[in-house]
């Protein structure tokens, strides 16, 4: 499995982003596909997930600034981000949690830098 992000850089406050997660070796629809941040000095944090049945949810913090989708034709997940605040600022990673016989296997793109400055 290999998740490779792409979309980062650098943008001011209010501005948009939008994140793509390319994945490979396993199909984004039936996983759960998470976005994850970490800020510098932080720990990782959750941003919000997608589940194989399309269910979404995010936290407090983004909810109704972010949205996260897919496209399973791509195998891509995006995460869109809207009304960006300085603190939102992190390297962003996406992560699949894929079912196994024994449980599930979490896997993890290398992350693309968000920065949001005036």
């Amino acid at each position: 499995v290999q998740l490779v992000e792409s979309g980062g850089g650098l943008v001011q406050p209010g501005g948009s982003l939008r994140l793509s997660c390319a994945a490979s070796g396993t199909p984004v629809s039936r996983n759960t596909m998470g976005w994850y941040r970490q800020a510098p000095g932080k720990q990782r944090e959750p941003v919000g997930s997608i589940t194989r049945f399309g269910n979404t949810n995010y936290a407090d913090s983004v909810k109704g600034r972010f949205t996260i989708s897919r496209d399973n034709a791509k195998n891509t997940v995006y995460l869109q981000m809207n009304n960006l605040k300085l603190e939102d600022t992190a390297v962003y990673s996406c992560n699949a949690r894929v079912p196994s016989a024994i449980g599930y296997g979490d896997y993890w793109g290398r992350g693309t830098q968000v920065t949001v400055s005036s």
